[in-house]
């Protein structure tokens, strides 16, 4: 493990999360009066060499239309407070609480589901020598907008060429890429297809 990346992350999400407090508070409070409860959206998501870590994000979609045999289509659950949420990458301000337990890092490839960790070949599971990320080198270069074998083709560009001049460019671009807005899923989906 980078011991320089990490103390990096310490700082600047410690300082994030003293500077954004009234902002999440906000974004849970609006979550809790409606969606309900939980505010905050927790999944099993694969870390560090695939260990699973519990990734934390606001809830965006509601509950409505599911049973006990059936969950409706993440399409048809985001919400019009989700879809702001996801649009603006608010949803994901929790993840600088799994930052700080150093589950993640502020620059990474991003957490995807466990049950793709069985589908990588074993070049897209080098994704996996680092800790994820809030945001990455896919993120600034098309995120959800990407096919899959282009995400995990710039995921192992930064496994391989890390550093720390290489995060702060992407912390950088970060900001703007939020402001345009760009990426943030593919038609008829919430997010993206999934992986196959």
């Amino acid at each position: 493990m980078n011991k320089g990346k990490r103390c990096f992350d310490l700082l600047v999400s410690g300082i994030a999360l003293l500077i954004l407090t009234p902002l999440l508070a906000a974004i849970a409070i609006t979550v809790r009066i409606l969606l309900g409860s939980p505010v905050l959206f927790r999944q099993l998501r694969p870390g560090y060499k695939g260990r699973p870590f519990m990734c934390l994000k606001f809830r965006t979609m509601t509950n409505e239309g599911d049973t006990n045999e059936t969950i409706s289509a993440d399409a048809e659950r985001l919400t019009p407070l989700g879809r702001f949420l996801r649009s603006t990458s608010l949803d994901e301000l929790p993840e600088l609480f799994n930052v700080i337990r150093g589950e993640m890092s502020l620059v990474g490839p991003r957490p995807l589901l466990m049950r793709y960790l069985d589908r990588y070949t074993p070049e897209e599971k080098r994704r996996h020598e680092v800790r994820p990320g809030i945001t990455g080198w896919a993120q600034i270069n098309g995120r959800n907008a990407l096919e899959w074998e282009q995400k995990f083709a710039f995921d192992l560009w930064y496994v391989d060429h890390q550093s720390f001049w290489l995060d702060l460019k992407i912390l950088a671009i970060t900001p703007w890429k939020m402001i345009k807005r760009e990426g943030i899923s593919q038609p008829g989906h919430a997010t993206m297809q999934e992986f196959q």
